[in-house]
């Protein structure tokens, strides 16, 4: 499933305009993407968690050439499902 058939399943199921459901799903993305750059975490009981966690910096290889190279530290944004979820997809 996609964005658009998102919006699409969005607006059937709540009854309302496919630009309603786009503007009430880019709200909940902005939203996650706001919390998460603040460094807190979003849980939605029975969905999920996203949160931050800090990658520690690292050596790698190229693929192409094989030469080592250095991976600067990062944050990335993780996502733990829930029971609810997890049950439901088992």
């Amino acid at each position: 499933m996609n964005k658009s058939e998102l919006i699409e399943h969005i607006a059937e199921q709540a009854d309302i305009s496919k630009a309603a459901a786009a503007r009430a799903l880019e709200a909940v993305i902005g939203g996650v993407g706001t919390a998460l750059r603040k460094g807190d975490s979003v849980a939605l009981v029975g969905f999920g968690t996203f949160s931050v966690t800090k990658r520690a910096p690292r050596a790698g290889r190229n693929p192409r050439t094989g030469a080592a190279i250095k991976i600067k530290a990062s944050k990335v944004a993780k996502f733990r499902p829930g029971k609810a979820l997890r049950d439901a997809i088992n």
